[in-house]
């Protein structure tokens, strides 16, 4: 479920008691994600498997996935 965040602000408390029988709520702003709400009842797992699909199976390891990641912050002078 998408709500703006006027809209959450203005009824958080209906949609802190909507967010156990929703998956989750998306917060918006201006049209953009800005935080997304969901149960502290969820289990890790059902979060992992959330996640499958989203993270790429290309053989990177957590290791050269942290290197590549803090690379894109490092300056350059």
């Amino acid at each position: 479920m998408f709500v703006t965040a006027t809209e959450f602000k203005s009824n958080i408390g209906r949609y802190l008691t909507m967010v156990d029988d929703i998956e989750e709520i998306v917060i918006t702003r201006n049209g953009r994600s800005v935080a997304r709400l969901s149960s502290a009842k969820r289990s890790k797992a059902d979060i992992v498997r959330s996640l499958i699909g989203v993270i790429p199976d290309d053989g990177t390891t957590l290791q050269q996935a942290r290197e590549e990641r803090l690379a894109q912050y490092e300056s350059v002078d």
